[in-house]
């Protein structure tokens, strides 16, 4: 039976995004190169191309590797709070700041954007956009399941908020991850006590 099993193939691809993740908060985005990958993880240099592809990809993988881990934190926090809101979004907000402190991958990103590494920031950017909407839809499903009382235009602007402020505390924490995580479980409060009487209008 030839070529290589979905399972296999994805238990040679993990290592080699891990250590390229590794490899970008010690030493940088520019030093990172698909023969030092190869030599790190201990498979050859066309494996490293076969299962990543071009250095672009390799980005692309590694933001997906981790926001795949920050993206199960908030599904549990939800899981753990079936039938209360706020506590899940207290504890989805410090969970996802908790594990920003850290990660390697947000520290080089932190790092990159405050000029140390020009050429990874641009790679990032570029597809910020599309995942945040991602993020921002999981998000808004998850909080119209507690059917709050809100619009569908209402729970966007409530999650557009939140998202936006805990990626604001992910690249440039102020506070401890508890204390932030408090502030916006209580403007959640706020919100779910007062819905707005009338429609939101846009434009």
């Amino acid at each position: 039976m030839g070529g290589t099993s979905p399972a296999a193939a994805s238990g040679r691809r993990q290592p080699i995004v891990e250590a390229a993740i590794e490899m970008t908060a010690r030493d940088g985005w520019a030093a990172v190169t698909m023969t030092r990958l190869a030599e790190q993880v201990g498979v050859s240099r066309q494996t490293v191309y076969n299962e990543i592809g071009s250095k672009n990809s390799l980005a692309d993988a590694m933001l997906a590797h981790e926001l795949d881990r920050f993206l199960t934190a908030i599904s549990a926090a939800f899981d753990r709070h079936a039938d209360n809101l706020v506590e899940a979004v207290h504890d989805a907000v410090r969970d996802v700041l908790e594990l920003a402190r850290g990660n390697l991958l947000v520290r080089a990103i932190a790092s990159a954007t405050h000029g140390a590494d020009t050429e990874l920031v641009p790679l990032l950017t570029t597809q910020a956009e599309t995942l945040l909407t991602d993020v921002k839809t999981m998000l808004g499903a998850r909080v119209e399941a507690y059917r709050p009382g809100l619009t569908g235009e209402q729970i966007e602007v409530l999650v557009d908020l939140m998202t936006r402020t805990v990626l604001s505390h992910v690249v440039q924490p102020t506070g401890t991850p508890a204390g932030t995580a408090d502030g916006l479980a209580w403007l959640a409060s706020r919100v779910l006590e007062e819905p707005a009487r009338k429609p939101l209008r846009f434009g």
